[in-house]
């Protein structure tokens, strides 16, 4: 019988979605952050409660992989304590190129296991968010979150906690951001958040606990920016500026913008689609400040008729102005679900065949889009849609409910756009051509 705390060498075998890696002990599943497939680790139990598998955390490496490299980031180092390691940079040890395999094969395996593709269907590229980034993927950060604790400490959490750990550096963010986080010495308990937009000038904004008490004591929620001082500043992407919120939401690599609108316009051209119809209606789900949409209009001319949805209504305040020279572009704020369901009821036959011929772009939250969206396009037949996802399970799960819908993959591509860390964006296009099955 084992419990918490004890030392075992384990083999690890593969990497697991969510920046772990998977060790067997006795039949049962060891989950191991800090390793890499093919080495052999002496690790610690911290969870023994679950039947089906245990987590562990790694001390020290016994047998190294030829992929492994000092850490980019000192303060994530196997060498420190685990409980004093700094989160967010999980895959920091592994050389790149093999950080992109590993991340290759849990898309992959997502899309076999939750999306019900082949092996071979379900195999993805995935490349960095372009020639400008860095030969270590460090310094890529325009947009850093910190963590402020009640004895005035500041700095990220440590991985899997909610214990902050102070740092010398942060060798992800852009040198501007890495200085100004590094020199913040003063905050109330909550959060602080350090931006860099397209002008290069530091903004630090404050995100205070609330006030608010529970049962539980305080509330740890941040509140919000006041809205009397949020700045609206322009951020660059695909020879366009963004009107957004300086705490609004803009992808936090200094490329990705970039990188996401020209794979979905890739996607678009490899699919027959390099030319929209400018008649058909075209949506960008959840929609932000207009990029998607902005990429849609590229490839539609002028005269595109395309509609973005937002559930925040400044994001979709600004949407608006970033897509005033389409004279069909509309922006509009609800959630996503509740405005597909709108449109499904209240639609004339014209405009649901306007539908049918368009494009839809979908980048949701990590949790997906979820069956009601995906059930609501698939009623809605939409020639084509591109999924751009942030999780790789999230997509393989909504993805096999689109195929039972009758949409198959025209492509697939993978966005290194968070490098040293395990997550990675895929983009999606897929083509009407199957009958639904829909349950």
């Amino acid at each position: 019988m084992h419990s918490s705390g004890e030392t075992l060498d384990l083999d690890i075998t593969d990497v697991a979605h969510g920046g772990v890696f998977v060790a067997r002990h006795e039949g049962r599943v060891v989950f191991v952050p800090d390793a890499i497939p093919g080495e052999r680790m002496r690790v610690r139990l911290s969870d023994t409660s679950k039947p089906s598998f245990w987590r562990a955390e790694a001390l020290e490496v016994v047998d190294a992989s030829p992929h492994r490299q000092a850490h980019v980031w000192d303060a994530a180092d196997i060498e420190r304590a685990p409980e004093n390691r700094a989160g967010g940079a999980d895959f920091g040890h592994i050389a790149l190129a093999h950080q992109r395999e590993l991340k290759r094969r849990v898309i992959r395996d997502a899309l076999v296991r939750m999306g019900g593709l082949s092996g071979d269907a379900a195999d993805v590229v995935v490349e960095p968010a372009g020639e400008a980034e860095s030969a270590d993927g460090t310094g890529w950060r325009t947009r850093v979150s910190l963590h402020v604790d009640a004895d005035g400490r500041i700095g990220p959490y440590a991985a899997r906690s909610h214990r902050v750990v102070e740092v010398a550096s942060h060798p992800l963010a852009t040198a501007a951001i890495s200085d100004a986080a590094t020199r913040s010495r003063s905050a109330s308990p909550g959060r602080l958040d350090i931006v860099e937009p397209a002008d290069g000038r530091v903004r630090i904004l404050p995100r205070p606990e609330s006030s608010g008490r529970t049962g539980r004591g305080r509330s740890a929620r941040p509140a919000p920016v006041d809205p009397a001082v949020r700045e609206v500043v322009v951020e660059r992407a695909a020879g366009r500026e963004f009107r957004v919120d300086v705490g609004g939401f803009w992808q936090v690599h200094r490329l990705a913008a970039d990188a996401i609108s020209g794979a979905v316009a890739q996607g678009l051209r490899a699919a027959g689609r390099d030319a929209l119809d400018p008649d058909a209606w075209h949506l960008d789900l959840y929609g932000g400040v207009g990029l998607l949409a902005a990429t849609l209009g590229d490839l539609g001319g002028p005269s595109t008729r395309v509609t973005s949805v937002e559930a925040d209504a400044r994001a979709t305040d600004h949407a608006g102005e970033n897509l005033a020279e389409w004279v069909g572009a509309r922006a509009e704020t609800a959630r996503v679900d509740r405005w597909l369901g709108g449109l499904e009821q209240s639609a004339s036959p014209s405009e649901r065949a306007r539908v049918r011929a368009g494009v839809v772009v979908l980048d949701p939250p990590r949790s997906g889009a979820g069956r009601e969206v995906v059930d609501a396009l698939v009623r809605l037949q939409p020639e084509t849609i591109v999924y751009v996802a942030c999780d790789p399970v999230a997509l393989g799960r909504d993805l096999g409910r689109l195929r039972a819908g009758g949409y198959e993959p025209a492509s697939l591509s993978g966005l290194d756009i968070f490098p040293n860390s395990h997550h990675v964006e895929t983009v999606a296009v897929l083509t009407r051509g199957g009958s639904a099955v829909l349950g």
